[in-house]
């Protein structure tokens, strides 16, 4: 059976969200520092091999936990949603999703699914642009109306 044609006022899909602003900061404060440990490191004479490694591996370190921390995106295309979160990723059929939230106070917005669960989608969060994330929810809430059953909940 085709897809229905999306109505306009619809994000064209396949489309993706997560917050941008976030993920920006976050790999830029990783790679800078990586690099201030690195150049420190090497700057020191009196450090030995181990030290050095030792500031390396940590900002390694620290620059894996924060990309970790920008990984979360929500993709909607034709057939469904992919929501990636820091550790997770999940693939829903549109019929899957029986709502979409996003309430005041809420970190990110929140899937109600038909088997009566509910899924954190961590690409779509308010804590930097409220503004972008309120139009986020509401486009995805408006494709999981036109391409699934769900309703919809503020």
């Amino acid at each position: 059976m085709p897809s229905p044609v999306p109505p306009t006022g619809l994000p064209d899909l396949p489309v993706t969200f997560r917050p941008t602003r976030t993920r920006i900061v976050l790999l830029s404060i990783g790679v800078a520092l990586l690099a201030v440990l690195t150049v420190m490191s090497l700057a020191l004479p009196s450090l030995s091999t181990e030290d050095r490694a030792s500031f390396i591996g940590t900002g390694l370190l620290v620059f894996g936990v924060l990309t970790l921390l920008s990984r979360p995106k929500v993709v909607a295309t034709r057939d469904g949603v992919t929501v990636v979160n820091l550790t997770t990723k999940r693939r829903l059929a549109w019929a899957e999703i029986v709502r979409v939230n996003l309430r005041a106070g809420d970190a990110w917005v929140h899937l109600d699914l038909s088997d009566g669960t509910s899924l954190p989608a961590m690409g779509i969060q308010p804590g930097v642009s409220k503004a972008q994330a309120v139009a986020d929810a509401r486009a995805l809430r408006a494709l999981a109306e036109t391409f699934g059953t769900g309703t919809s909940a503020t």
